[in-house]
């Protein structure tokens, strides 16, 4: 597994188009299940709209795509959205357009325009992050190779997740797995092989707020 954008969580944005008003709902969804709820749910919360328009990517390389232009002239709602979303290659999200019409045709051009500007505002209102394929490793050491394993993590960009201080020091510390080899080679060079490295377990996670957060 790769590297890849996906929604966090979700976010709301309006456009405002000749009298128009296109509002973007985006929401996290893994499965096709969740999507086609979501859908039903905003539908539910606008029922007096004209249009629900939506599209949602799912699968860790966007398998599943699905769009729909709901009322509005074929191709220029669905579509143009879920070319928003490819285009920003953001996974695991649905967005609904709704639209609720202000008395001004907009043509096929504007309605594209319309349509793909609004879930670039959804997409501005959300959290969007990488999921990282990662791996923990616990490093065991003493108070005198603390300060190169520090240094070493930290030259390398390396998040550390957990310390504990007692007659020995135990370190938790996160990264990408496919850096695994190059990770455990610095830090045995910087120690003289005597830190204990025992790898933990899988992981995929993503840094927000600069923090890393551990994913499910």
């Amino acid at each position: 597994m790769a590297a890849y954008k996906e929604l966090y969580t979700g976010g709301e944005g309006e456009i405002i188009e000749k009298k128009s008003r296109f509002i973007a709902t985006t929401f996290p969804t893994k499965t096709e299940e969740e999507a086609l709820s979501f859908i039903e749910s905003t539908r539910k919360k606008y029922w007096d709209a004209r249009h629900n328009c939506f599209a949602y990517v799912i699968g860790e390389k966007g398998e599943l795509k699905r769009c729909s232009d709901d009322g509005e002239p074929t191709g220029t709602a669905g579509r143009p959205m879920l070319d928003v979303l490819l285009g920003e290659e953001v996974r695991n999200i649905t967005v609904v357009v709704t639209r609720y019409f202000g008395g001004t045709l907009l043509g096929t051009g504007g309605l594209v325009r319309a349509y793909s500007s609004a879930v670039q505002t959804g997409l501005a209102s959300s959290t969007i992050i990488t999921r990282i394929p990662g791996l923990k490793l616990h490093i065991e050491t003493d108070y005198t190779g603390l300060g190169k394993i520090q240094y070493t993590l930290a030259k390398k960009g390396i998040q550390i997740l957990d310390s504990s201080y007692t007659d020995k020091v135990t370190l938790t510390a996160l990264f990408p797995k496919e850096e695994s080899e190059d990770v455990k080679a610095a830090l045995i060079e910087a120690t003289n092989a005597k830190a204990v490295l025992t790898q933990g377990v899988a992981c995929s996670y993503a840094i927000i707020n600069g923090a890393p957060i551990i994913l499910e």
